[in-house]
């Protein structure tokens, strides 16, 4: 049997983003999270299909527009990439927003603002438009915090390192410059693609070992899944600025700055009183695109402190693209090579 797909595809700061306009298959659940739960057990070959070689690749991440299940949003989304089907993508929203305005996939209710779903609870968009064109969308993303701090690892080829997780959508083990990273490094670019792509697993499996975070509200959010590896940041008087390399999957970077991983690094700062409410933080990626992210305001969530991150970026279009995924393939779920 063949499946077919209708995809636009682009990329928000230079990672990949697929908007799956077209193939989508009906799912069970009272909500994203749910329906996150049945697409898992259900459709998982669609996401590998559509993402892994050789439809996709490394980096390939995308997702789902769905009916919303309440009365009070405007749309629900369903993430997909190389590492699962996650709670929540940052720079996939961005981009799936900015295909869906600018194609008339979604109709706002009100002019300039969405309010979705997604599986790790509800966010709301601004965007800004101009000729046509959506040049600017800003998250106001799920409460962000940091769960654990102070954890010691020794990663083989690199040394002892004390890390920290928070969640901004996603977990992240944080990694700031100390001992040997940077020590002889001078940062990401000496330290380099390469030998961050070997090291960050390890790392990943390393804190795995020592805890299983597991969100306060909804228990199918838990585990580690992405490093993020922080450049030395510049506190200045109107702005912050700080850079990053995100790792997820099996081998990937993030070409963006990436918007979990922002939340989580915006919830980090905050928890450690180095970031006020309200201060812009200039976030890079490896690839020196940029995210604009601030902390709006403390809450709580699950009687624990947190931060709402706002994160801001911009996404373009490339091209649209109907992928089949035919039975008869031999490789019709896809495949790596690890």
């Amino acid at each position: 049997m063949r499946h077919t797909f209708f995809c636009i595809d682009g990329h928000t700061a230079g990672n990949p983003v697929r908007l799956v306009a077209g193939g989508a298959p009906l799912l069970r659940g009272a909500s994203m999270s749910e329906r996150r739960q049945d697409f898992m057990a259900r459709f998982d070959w669609i996401r590998t299909g559509l993402c892994f070689e050789p439809r996709g690749h490394d980096m390939m991440s995308g997702g789902f527009l769905y009916p919303p299940t309440r009365e009070d949003t405007d749309a629900g989304i369903l993430f997909i990439e190389t590492s699962g089907c996650l709670p929540m993508c940052g720079h996939g929203t961005i981009g799936m927003v900015t295909f869906a305005l600018e194609h008339g996939l979604v109709q706002p209710r009100e002019p300039g603002r969405l309010l979705l779903e997604v599986p790790a609870g509800l966010i709301s968009v601004s965007y800004r438009e101009e000729a046509g064109r959506v040049v600017s969308v800003t998250i106001r993303n799920v409460p962000s915090y940091v769960a654990a701090t102070g954890i010691s690892i020794d990663v083989p080829g690199l040394g002892p390192l004390t890390v920290d997780v928070a969640y901004g959508g996603n977990f992240y083990a944080i990694v700031e410059p100390q001992g040997a990273y940077p020590g002889a490094y001078t940062g990401l670019d000496a330290m380099g693609a390469e030998r961050l792509l070997s090291l960050s697993p390890l790392v990943r499996a390393l804190v795995r070992e020592k805890l299983t975070p597991v969100h306060p509200l909804d228990p199918t959010i838990s585990g580690v899944s992405h490093v993020l590896w922080a450049d030395p940041w510049i506190d200045g008087d109107d702005i912050a600025h700080g850079r990053n390399a995100v790792f997820y999957g099996d081998k990937a970077i993030d070409r963006s700055p990436c918007g979990t991983g922002t939340s989580a690094r915006l919830a980090h700062l905050w928890s450690q009183g180095r970031l006020p409410v309200g201060k812009p933080f200039h976030h890079e990626s490896y690839i020196h695109s940029r995210f604009i992210g601030t902390v709006a305001e403390e809450t709580e969530i699950g009687g624990q402190k947190a931060i709402v991150p706002l994160i801001e970026g911009s996404a373009v279009a490339t091209g649209f693209n109907t992928i089949w995924i035919d039975r008869d393939d031999l490789f019709w779920r896809g495949f790596q090579v690890v």
